[in-house]
């Protein structure tokens, strides 16, 4: 199991990347107006699926690379943390330009709830910047326990971690999903609110990321 510390640090991040406004987002609010908020439940369910097979998938695949590179680990600490850091100072740089833009939802047809699910799924798996994300983002959390790379603890490691990140999704997913059009008119209303929340949010990321080296916490 990875340590407690590690599983807190990629929850606040996950619930930092969450509560703003983005792809996963605006196909949930597309969803949820366009057909109905039991279909907009099902887009989330159907990312939080995806996310976590990709969990599976990432956990899998970088256990056994580490394994055969142990230096992998300490190279991809750096790589991970340099990449929350330019996450957080990017969403703190387009704050104000971000919040200016308004939100629209996309028109949808009819769809059964099993073909959405799998929609979402899919969504969720075949979107290169969320398999980017799995693999860059979970390595700086794992503890080797400076020794050598155990594949089985390492892939635990990541499985629970990777796991993780689909939940603390659901919240965000789920406010948005029942709140559907309100939801879009709160969110183009309150650009302060806007404004503030990636100002919030790309900080906690820079924190995490600084944390992994100068562990404060």
């Amino acid at each position: 199991m990875p340590p407690v510390e590690a599983m807190i640090a990629v929850s606040l991040a996950g619930l930092a990347l969450s509560a703003t406004p983005g792809p996963s987002m605006l196909y949930v609010l597309s969803r949820s107006v366009g057909q109905s908020r039991a279909a907009g439940l099902a887009s989330a369910l159907g990312l939080c699926i995806g996310g976590i097979l990709l969990a599976i998938a990432t956990a899998m695949g970088l256990a056994a690379l580490f394994s055969t590179a142990e230096w992998l680990v300490v190279g991809l600490r750096y790589v991970g943390s340099a990449y929350l850091v330019w996450l957080g100072v990017d969403l703190v740089r387009n704050a104000h330009a971000e919040a200016e833009k308004m939100l629209s939802v996309q028109d949808v047809q009819y769809t059964p709830f099993s073909s959405i699910v799998g929609q979402g799924i899919a969504v969720e798996l075949l979107n290169p910047k969320t398999v980017l994300f799995f693999a860059v983002f979970l390595p700086p959390f794992i503890n080797a326990g400076g020794g050598p790379v155990v594949d089985a603890n390492v892939q635990m490691q990541l499985l629970v971690l990777g796991i993780l990140v689909p939940l603390t999704a659901i919240p965000s997913d789920l406010v948005v999903a029942y709140m559907g059009g309100t939801m879009t008119n709160i969110i183009n209303r309150k650009k302060a609110m806007r404004r503030s929340l990636a100002w919030i949010s790309g900080t906690v990321l820079v924190g995490v990321a600084l944390n992994l080296h100068l562990q404060v916490f």
